[in-house]
């Protein structure tokens, strides 16, 4: 098991246009690109194990990838079965899409990942595309993988999701591009919205009226992809806090999508009373700028809304919250029990080592504001919670065990942590 020590550290000023590229919309494009007729061109793709991973599947299922450092270039030749195994690693999103891809393609596919994969909950995505005609099984009646998909003709449906996942709600999105007929989808709350933008941008017809989705079958391949990918809003939290709990700090983060179902973490940590400024640069299929974050003394926080859309910062944003004056609140987050971790008990169980008293709920917990001390604490395979209290520990020091998840994500997050930082790994 691997481990890492980072030192506190007293005000930096960090400037980057090297955060990770966005995890999501790199999962999105090599799996579009099956789709598309012609060459798709990805620049700033993310070479991350996840990511990696997808565009390897996309490679055993026929298309021809064409890698060139700076731009991949991936060309369909339609989906195509395969005899491999075709492994996820810790993707969930790689997993629960790859649902919605194949469960109309010819052909027999199998899905897998590793431990910590096999065991996250996948019959949100099985079960509706089962109601529609998808062969899908699965150990634990298809909840958990690995999973096995024959693809079938899928029929149009109108579907209510009980949770707002961006996962469930793309493979849906996905089996209604090859079925019989016009598909509706709803769901609880919005959630993150590049399968809509992408899909849409590529020629799919796909209508969105509040948090209503209806989605048109293709009558013809997708348009090929040709984009830049952006800097990953979740990655580039981890150095808004540091910047944020540091006394005399600040980050400058270049490139990085604008979406707003993807920048709520940076408008709470706003309402907790760090400066933010937001510069727009781009809008061709993402809205796409700069962010700088500059040191305030911070204040609590009630988080209950659009917890869709910052579900994935909700580690790092505890961290803001244990160094914040008063008595912070996550409240219907329930998600967090199911993500590479049980991160409701996993955030609650490292403040405490930290010496931060919390209290843990079913959906959420609090978290009351005072010093973090160091502690040696366990990332339990899940990537944000190792980087969120390397973070922590630029206050007062910190050692994680288990760090190497992070290279699911953010593979060079310990080269730019280390430009103000000392981490001893």
């Amino acid at each position: 098991m691997t481990k890492a020590k980072v030192h506190p550290v007293h005000s930096f000023a960090f400037k980057s246009n090297a955060i990770a590229p966005d995890k999501s919309i790199s999962h999105r494009c090599a799996m579009f690109a099956v789709l598309a007729e012609g060459e798709s061109k990805v620049r700033n793709f993310l070479r991350a194990e996840d990511t990696l991973n997808t565009l390897k599947i996309v490679g055993h299922l026929g298309a021809d990838i064409l890698d060139e450092g700076e731009t991949i270039t991936i060309r369909s030749n339609g989906i195509k079965e395969t005899s491999e195994i075709l492994d996820c690693g810790n993707s969930g999103t790689g997993m629960r899409l790859f649902c919605g891809l194949l469960s109309s393609a010819e052909g027999h596919f199998v899905l897998t990942g590793d431990e910590y994969l096999k065991r996250r909950p996948m019959k949100r995505v099985t079960q509706p595309l089962r109601s529609i005609g998808a062969k899908l099984d699965g150990r634990n009646n298809g909840d958990l993988a690995p999973l096995s998909i024959r693809g079938a003709s899928l029929k149009s449906f109108d579907y209510t999701s009980p949770v707002a996942s961006a996962q469930v709600k793309s493979a849906m999105m996905l089996a209604a591009l090859r079925s019989d007929g016009v598909c509706t989808f709803r769901e609880p709350e919005l959630s993150r919205d590049h399968t809509e933008r992408m899909l849409r941008g590529m020629g799919a017809r796909i209508e969105v009226n509040g948090l209503e989705t209806k989605i048109w079958p293709l009558e013809k391949p997708l348009s090929p992809l040709d984009i830049r990918v952006p800097a990953d809003p979740s990655s580039a939290f981890f150095f808004a806090v540091a910047a944020a709990i540091v006394p005399g700090a600040s980050a400058l983060i270049e490139g990085v999508t604008l979406n707003p179902t993807r920048i709520e973490a940076f408008k709470v940590l706003e309402k907790m009373g760090a400066k933010i400024t937001y510069t727009l640069t781009d809008e061709r299929y993402e809205p796409i700028g700069n962010i700088r974050v500059e040191y305030a003394p911070l204040k609590a926080v009630t988080v209950e809304e659009n917890i869709a859309w910052l579900i994935d910062e909700l580690p790092a944003l505890s961290v803001a919250m244990a160094c914040a004056e008063g008595k912070s609140v996550v409240k219907n987050a329930e998600e967090l029990r199911v993500k590479e971790s049980d991160r409701i008990k996993t955030v609650v169980d490292n403040l405490n080592l930290c010496g931060i008293e919390t209290e843990e709920y079913p959906d959420g917990y609090a978290v009351i504001g005072g010093e973090l001390k160091s502690a040696t604490v366990n990332s339990y395979g899940d990537h944000r919670i190792a980087m969120s209290f390397l973070i922590a520990g630029l206050r007062c020091g910190m050692e994680v065990e288990d760090v190497e998840c992070i290279n699911t994500s953010f593979p060079n997050f310990f080269e730019l942590l280390g430009t103000f930082a000392k981490v001893e790994r």
